[in-house]
C-alpha cells in the first residue's frame, strides 16, 4: 500500500523529489543511523515539510519565489547539492531517521476537500456529498460555524462557532494551511450543494505541478464587473495550490478587517487578488475546469449535453434525493464510458493480433484476458466440476454428489442468468430466447483467469413471427479475475518479542530435544527476541506416577542443559493433567499467566523454529485485527521419496516431489493474547452448556466462529517439517481426528511416489 502510494505520487512531483533525495543522500552518506536530534542541513530543510529550495548554479531563491507561476515558475531549476563536510573539532551529530520514506522525501498527498455547510444543510445535503463521493478523495472535511456540531456517523465536522459565511472562511483557509498545510499538494473548497465527480477531479489535480501557486475553478466578475480581475465561485468548487496557502497565510488578517464583502467567496478572491495578484482561471497547463449549472426542476436522467457529461461539480443541488440521482447518472456516464474503453480496446487487441507470429490464432478469449493455465505435468491438470440446477458432483466432504446451497447456488443462478442475457442480446430482434432448463454444466477455476463455465443448455427459441422451436446450445463464459483491493493494514513492526508455546504429550517426549536444538540455533544464538515456554501434558495415569516415574523426565532434562548451556535464558515449563489435552484447554492455561499484549506462537514438537518465520509471525499477527495460521511444508516419508543429498525439502530439483503444504494441521498459530481472551469470552456462554465443546474445537475454530478478526491461512514454505507420523487421538472430536488421519496418509508420499511404491511392491511379489 505504501509502495503503490509512493508511486502515484513520485511522477508528478519528480523534479522536487530528486533533488531532495540527491541532496539528502549526499548529505547523509556517512552518517551512522542511530536515533537522535537531526541539526544537519538536511533535517533542517525536512523539518520545514520536506521543501528543499533549487535555484540555478549556486545562487539560492527566495524561498517565497519557489515554485511559483509565471516566468518565475518556468525557470528550468537545478539541484542544489548539499555536500557533506564533517568538522573533526565537533561532536559527532546524530541524525533523526523518520519511519517513512514519503515523510523524508517530502512526498505529500494530492488532494485535500473542504466542504462548506451550514445548520440548516449539516445532516441532509452535506450527508448527501459525504454518502456519494466522499469516500473517493483521500481526506474530506465538512466546515461548519456550529459550536460543538453533533457529527453524523461517518463524518469529520470541524466546528468554528462562528455562522457569519466570511467568518466562516477565513477560518476554513486558516485551519487548512495550519493544520494540513505540510500533508497535501491541493484543496478544494466547494459548498455542499455541490455535486462533485470525485475520479474527475483527482484525475485534474494528477496533471497539474503542484510547485505553482494556482487558484482555479469557475471564473466570475464582481458586482459592478469594472475590473478585470476575476474570482471562483464558490457553489463549483476551486483548487488553492499549497503554495497559494502558503502566501496568503500572512494577509488573512489583513483582509478579515479590510475587506468588506457579503459573499465569502468575493471575500476569498478579494483577498488573492489585492495581496498576491493572482485572479481565478479555468483554463491552467491546458486543462481546464469544467462545470454545469443545473436548472430548477432538472432531471438528471434526462440530461444529455457533452457540458453536462464531462462536468466535474454540479450546482446547485437542491435537495439530497437529487445528489443522490446526479451520483447515480454520473456513475453510469462513467460505466459506459469504461465499457466503450474496452471495446475498443480490444478491437486494436484483435487486429495487433494478426501481427504476431501465432497470427489471429493467437489472440486469447476473452480477448484481453490471460490466456488458460497449462499444465506441465498430468498432476497440474485443472479439474472440472460438474453441477446441475440443483445439485454438484463435487462436494467438500468427498460425497460423489450434494445440494447447491449457499453461495454456490447464487453463483450457478448469476451464471445462467448472464448466459440467457447475452445470447438474447446477441440474435434480438431475430431470434429471443427463453430457458427450458440446464442440461450440463461445468465450471473450475484457472488461477491465471478466474473462474470458467461451460453450459449446455436447453432454449425455447422465438422468432419475430412467433414461431417457437426448442434447441439445444452450448456456451462458454468466463468471471475474470478483477477488483484487486488493497486492504490498508495497521502499522506492525519486527521487533515484537513472541512467545512460543509448545505442548509436549508423552508420546511426542523424544522430539523436544530436537526441538530445542533447532529453537537454540535459530533463536538464541542468533538473539531473536523470542521465548520459550513449554506445556507438559499429563494423563491422570500418568500423573500419577510422577512421583515415581516421570515421563518427561528426560525433556525436563534436556530443558536444563539448554539453560546451562545459555546462562541468561529460562525456558520455563508447565505441568497439566487432562484426559483430552485439547488446544483450547492448554491456552486457558497459558493464557492466564501471561500479560495481554503478550504474542503467542503456538508450536508443535515437530516445528522448526527459524528466524524468517518468527518475523513473518509478527508482521501477520495484528492485535484486534489479525490472526495468522501458517500452513507449513511437510516433508515426505523417506522410504517412498528418498532426499537428494542434504536431506532438506527444496534440495531437489523438483521441491515437490520432496514433501507437500499440509493443509489438514492447525497445530501452529500466531495471536496476541488479548485477541484470544476476547474471542473466549464471547465463547463462555456456549462452553457452559455444553462442556465438551471445548473438546471438539481447535484454536482455528474458535477464531473463526467468536472473533469476528481476520483469520489469515497462508502457505508457510520457511516453516518446514520433518516426516513423522502423527498420533491421533480418538477422543477428539470426529472433524479433528478425520484431519489428523488424512493428515498422516496425505504425508506418506506424492502420487508418483505412491505409485512407484505400488509398481516395486507388484514386481517383487511376481518374483
Amino acid at each position: 500500500m505504501r509502495i503503490s502510494s509512493f508511486l502515484a505520487v513520485f511522477r508528478p512531483a519528480l523534479p522536487l523529489i530528486l533533488g531532495l533525495s540527491l541532496g539528502c543522500s549526499l548529505s547523509l552518506l556517512m552518517v551512522s543511523w542511530t536515533q537522535g536530534d537531526a541539526e544537519d542541513i538536511c533535517g533542517d530543510e525536512l523539518a520545514n515539510g520536506g521543501k528543499l529550495y533549487l535555484g540555478r548554479g549556486d545562487a539560492q531563491r527566495d524561498p517565497r519565489d519557489d515554485g511559483r507561476g509565471g516566468e518565475a515558475g518556468e525557470d528550468d531549476f537545478q539541484p542544489r547539492i548539499v555536500p557533506y563536510h564533517k568538522d573533526p573539532n565537533q561532536q559527532h551529530k546524530k541524525v533523526l531517521r523518520t519511519r517513512y520514506i514519503h515523510t523524508e522525501l517530502g512526498i505529500r498527498e494530492r488532494l485535500l476537500v473542504g466542504v462548506l455547510t451550514s445548520r440548516a444543510t449539516l445532516n441532509t445535503l452535506a450527508v448527501a456529498v459525504n454518502r456519494t463521493v466522499a469516500h473517493h478523495f483521500p481526506r474530506t472535511f465538512f466546515f461548519t460555524g456550529l459550536r460543538s456540531a453533533k457529527a453524523p456517523h461517518g463524518m469529520a465536522v470541524v466546528a468554528h462557532g462562528d455562522d457569519r459565511p466570511v467568518w466562516l472562511m477565513y477560518e476554513t483557509v486558516r485551519h487548512l494551511h495550519r493544520q494540513h498545510g505540510a500533508d497535501y499538494d491541493w484543496f478544494l473548497l466547494a459548498q455542499d450543494d455541490t455535486y462533485m465527480q470525485a475520479q474527475r477531479l483527482s484525475a485534474l489535480v494528477g496533471h497539474l505541478s503542484a510547485g505553482q501557486e494556482l487558484y482555479m475553478g469557475r471564473a466570475e466578475e464582481f458586482i459592478g464587473g469594472e475590473e478585470k480581475a476575476r474570482y471562483c465561485h464558490g457553489g463549483y468548487g476551486y483548487l488553492l495550490s499549497r503554495s497559494l496557502l502558503a502566501r496568503l497565510q500572512p494577509h488573512l488578517d489583513a483582509c478579515r478587517n479590510d475587506i468588506l464583502s457579503v459573499r465569502p467567496d468575493e471575500w476569498l478572491g478579494r483577498c488573492i487578488i489585492d495581496y498576491l495578484g493572482l485572479s481565478c482561471v479555468e483554463v491552467h497547463q491546458e486543462m481546464t475546469y469544467r462545470y454545469f449549472e443545473l436548472g430548477k426542476n432538472a432531471d438528471p436522467e434526462r440530461e444529455d449535453s457533452a457540458q453536462f457529461k464531462d462536468a466535474f461539480t454540479v450546482h446547485p443541488v437542491s435537495e439530497p434525493n437529487l445528489m443522490y440521482r446526479l451520483h447515480k447518472r454520473f456513475s453510469q456516464i462513467e460505466l459506459d464510458w469504461t465499457y466503450a474503453q474496452i471495446q475498443e480496446l480490444q478491437t486494436q487487441i484483435s487486429n495487433l493480433s494478426s501481427l504476431t507470429p501465432e497470427g489471429a490464432a493467437g489472440a486469447t478469449w476473452p480477448v484481453g484476458i490471460n490466456a488458460p493455465f497449462r499444465p506441465r505435468t498430468r498432476f497440474e491438470v485443472l479439474a472440472w466440476d460438474y453441477f446441475t440446477e440443483e445439485h454438484i458432483h463435487t462436494c467438500a466432504d468427498g460425497s460423489p454428489k450434494c445440494e447447491l446451497r449457499g453461495a454456490d447456488r447464487a453463483d450457478v443462478a448469476g451464471v445462467l442468468e448472464a448466459a440467457l442475457e447475452r445470447l438474447n442480446a446477441r440474435y434480438q430482434p431475430r431470434l429471443r430466447f427463453l430457458k427450458r432448463r440446464l442440461l450440463n454444466g461445468y465450471r473450475r477455476f484457472d488461477p491465471t483467469r478466474g473462474m470458467e463455465y461451460v453450459l449446455d443448455l436447453a432454449l425455447e427459441a422465438y422468432t419475430q413471427k412467433g414461431r417457437s422451436r426448442v434447441l439445444a446450445k452450448r456456451v462458454r463464459l468466463l468471471r475474470p479475475l478483477s477488483a484487486v483491493e488493497i486492504i490498508p493494514m495497521p502499522y506492525v513492526t519486527e521487533a515484537t518479542r513472541v512467545q512460543l508455546i509448545l505442548p509436549v504429550t508423552a508420546p511426542e517426549r523424544q522430539r523436544v530435544a530436537p526441538f530445542l536444538e533447532a529453537y537454540a540455533a535459530n533463536a538464541l544464538d542468533a538473539r531473536d527476541n523470542a521465548l520459550l515456554t513449554v506445556l507438559f501434558v499429563y494423563d491422570p495415569f500418568e500423573a500419577q506416577r510422577v512421583s515415581r516415574q516421570d515421563v518427561f523426565a528426560g525433556a525436563k532434562a534436556a530443558i536444563g542443559e539448554a539453560e546451562k548451556r545459555y546462562r541468561d535464558v529460562k525456558i520455563p515449563w508447565i505441568s497439566v493433567k487432562t484426559e483430552v489435552p485439547s488446544q483450547v484447554k492448554l491456552m486457558d492455561v497459558i493464557s492466564k499467566k501471561h500479560p495481554v499484549d503478550t504474542l503467542f506462537f503456538l508450536a508443535s514438537v515437530w516445528t522448526e523454529v527459524n528466524g524468517d518465520f518468527l518475523n513473518r509471525c509478527r508482521m501477520n499477527a495484528i492485535s484486534s485485527w489479525q490472526v495468522f495460521f501458517p500452513v507449513h511444508f511437510q516433508e515426505f516419508s523417506p522410504a517412498l521419496a528418498p532426499r537428494a543429498s542434504g536431506g532438506a525439502a527444496g534440495a531437489s530439483a523438483d521441491p515437490l516431489r520432496d514433501g507437500h503444504f499440509d493443509r489438514r494441521v492447525f497445530d501452529e498459530a500466531c495471536f496476541y493474547n488479548a485477541d484470544y481472551m476476547s474471542t473466549r469470552a464471547k465463547m463462555a456462554a456456549e462452553a457452559l452448556d455444553n462442556e465438551e465443546l471445548l473438546e471438539s474445537m481447535d484454536v482455528y475454530d474458535v477464531f473463526v466462529r467468536y472473533s469476528g478478526l481476520h483469520v489469515f491461512r497462508a502457505v508457510e514454505p520457511a516453516l518446514v517439517q520433518k516426516y513423522a507420523p502423527r498420533q491421533c487421538n480418538p477422543r477428539f472430536s470426529e472433524d479433528i481426528y478425520h484431519r489428523c488421519v488424512l493428515s498422516n496418509l496425505e504425508g506418506l508420499g506424492s502420487r508418483s511416489h505412491l505409485a512407484a511404491a505400488l509398481f516395486q511392491h507388484e514386481q517383487a511379489n511376481s518374483t
